[in-house]
C-alpha cells in the first residue's frame, strides 16, 4: 500500500514494465529503487533526503552515486522534477554520505550486539577455516600483510564451498572500533543472519554511491581474489 501511494505522489514514478524501477531525474535511467536515493522537500522548500523512503510528499529520484547527485544539485533538476521552486543545498552530496555512513555503523551495531559479529585476527582468521563467514569485514586502514592473508583465505574457503564471499573495507578503525564497542578492530566477520545480511546491503549502498559502480560489479568481492 505504501509503495503504491509514493508511486503516486513520486515525481519520477514507477517505470511501466519495468518491475517497479523508477528513472533517476539526472541521467533518465531506468533504476531499481535500491540503485536510487530518493529526495523530497520539506515544509520550507529545502530538498532533504529520504533514505528509508517513508516521508510524504512527491519525492525525486536519482541514482545513488555522488558524482550524479552533484550534477543533479547543480543543474537545478529537483525543481525542474517538482515544477516549483525549492532549495538544494551544494552539501547535500555530502550529508548523503555521512547518512549513509551512518547507516552502515548502525547496522553493524546491531549485528554486534545480536551476536553475530567476531572480531580479531586470530579470531577471525578460525572462524574463516569453518566456512560460516557471510561478511569479512577489514578497516580501510588495515595493514597490506594481513588484510591479504585474511582475504586470500576467506576466497579460497568460499570457492570450495561454493559461496558468494562477501567483503567490506569502507570503514577505518576507529569506526568498526566506535560501532562495535572495542578498542582497535582492524578485522571483523559476521556469521549468516538478517542482520547481517542487513549491513552488507548498507555497505554496498555506501561503496556503490562513492565510486559510482554498479550492483553487478563488486571489486571488494572476494571472487575477485586471487587465491
Amino acid at each position: 500500500m505504501a509503495d503504491r501511494r509514493r508511486q503516486h505522489d513520486d515525481a519520477e514514478p514507477a517505470v511501466d514494465g519495468h518491475g517497479g524501477e523508477r528513472l533517476c531525474a539526472a541521467t533518465r535511467e531506468a533504476l531499481s529503487p535500491d540503485h536510487l536515493i530518493r529526495f523530497v522537500a520539506d515544509p520550507s522548500g529545502d530538498i532533504v533526503p529520504d533514505l528509508a523512503r517513508r516521508l510524504p510528499g512527491r519525492g525525486v529520484w536519482v541514482k545513488a552515486d555522488k558524482a550524479v547527485l552533484e550534477r543533479a544539485v547543480k543543474s537545478n533538476v529537483f525543481a525542474k522534477s517538482l515544477k516549483r521552486q525549492v532549495k538544494a543545498d551544494p552539501a547535500l552530496p555530502e550529508r548523503v554520505e555521512h547518512l549513509l555512513e551512518k547507516r552502515v555503523l548502525e547496522a553493524l551495531a546491531l549485528a554486534n550486539k545480536a551476536g553475530l559479529v567476531t572480531a580479531g585476527f586470530q579470531q577471525v582468521d578460525e572462524l574463516l577455516e569453518g566456512g560460516t563467514t557471510a561478511v569479512l569485514v577489514q578497516a580501510s586502514d588495515a595493514a597490506d600483510g594481513g588484510r591479504e592473508r585474511l582475504q586470500r583465505k576467506y576466497a579460497a574457503v568460499a570457492r570450495a564451498r561454493g559461496k558468494e564471499a562477501s567483503l567490506v573495507t569502507s570503514l577505518s578503525t576507529e569506526q568498526l572500533s566506535l560501532a562495535m564497542g572495542r578498542s582497535n578492530v582492524v578485522h571483523a566477520a559476521l556469521i549468516q543472519g538478517g542482520a547481517a545480511e542487513r549491513f552488507y546491503d548498507e555497505a554496498e549502498r555506501l561503496r556503490r554511491y562513492r565510486s559510482g559502480i554498479g550492483a553487478s560489479d563488486r571489486p571488494e568481492s572476494a571472487r575477485e581474489l586471487k587465491v
